[in-house]
């Protein structure tokens, strides 16, 4: 990052499911796969994670059409199972996702560091696409 801190964007949810599912779904590869992207031109080919404080993650997001993509990655900070994970990604910006019960549903809050290239309202509404992706997902597979 450049001078000075950095500036925190913050996403959130509500999932109409339990933790517990909640969990799973946003943790095991073969469904970060299947909702990892902000609109449906993308996809997430390939996703490997070693959930675990020192563990590393990555996703390789991809234009469908082939003309872009790269790899989404870093290591875990903290890991607190069906509460809350951090982590760092390649960049050295930090990400924390809070995983809140509330009853029968899951709160999701996300705030991450903002990079300094693009901004912040499309850093802002590309997480925001993406986790409003993982919603819809969970929703229609857990029903």
């Amino acid at each position: 990052m450049g001078t000075g801190n950095p500036v925190t964007i913050t996403v959130e949810t509500i999932v109409h499911s339990p933790v517990e599912s909640v969990w799973e779904y946003w943790t095991e590869p073969k469904h970060i796969k299947q909702w990892n992207n902000a609109s449906d031109d993308w996809h997430t080919p390939h996703a490997e994670n070693d959930l675990k404080p020192g563990g590393k993650f990555v996703s390789r997001m991809e234009a469908k059409d082939g003309s872009f993509g790269f790899d989404f990655g870093g290591v875990y900070d903290e890991v607190s199972i069906n509460e809350s994970i951090s982590y760092t990604m390649a960049d050295g910006r930090k990400v924390k996702i809070a995983f809140i019960r509330q009853d029968n549903d899951t709160r999701i809050i996300e705030s991450f560091d903002a990079e300094e290239t693009n901004a912040i309202e499309m850093q802002q509404a590309g997480w925001q696409a993406i986790i409003n992706n993982f919603k819809k997902y969970v929703e229609t597979a857990v029903q």
